[in-house]
């Protein structure tokens, strides 16, 4: 009996593990912007709180993850500039953004 109780927990327990993200604190979904200079570049399941460089800036981005990507106006995620929901969308002027990270 107790054996068939310890089975039973372990795998529930498996079965937990088995919903939970790869990686916890990633956004998942797609990312997507464009450089002015280089064109159309995506980041696919972002992990949270990692900066992600923008290759000579971002003209306009699309926030395809369930996280909200934060924008900044450095190459350092240091000098937020503007925040994008999940699904949204958005172009920019100068200032443009120059790195993106995920909360």
């Amino acid at each position: 009996m107790r054996l068939r109780h310890t089975i039973t927990a372990s795998l529930g327990a498996l079965a937990l593990v088995g919903t939970l993200p790869a990686s916890a604190g990633a956004a998942v979904g797609t990312f997507s912007y464009v450089s002015p200079e280089y064109g159309d570049f995506d980041i696919a399941d972002p992990v949270g709180s990692e900066c992600f460089l923008l290759l000579q800036g971002a003209t306009s981005a699309v926030n395809g993850t369930n996280s909200t990507a934060t924008l900044y106006a450095d190459r350092g995620c240091e000098e937020p500039l503007s925040t994008l929901d999940p699904g949204a969308a958005r172009g920019f002027a100068e200032p443009v953004p120059h790195s993106v990270s995920f909360a």
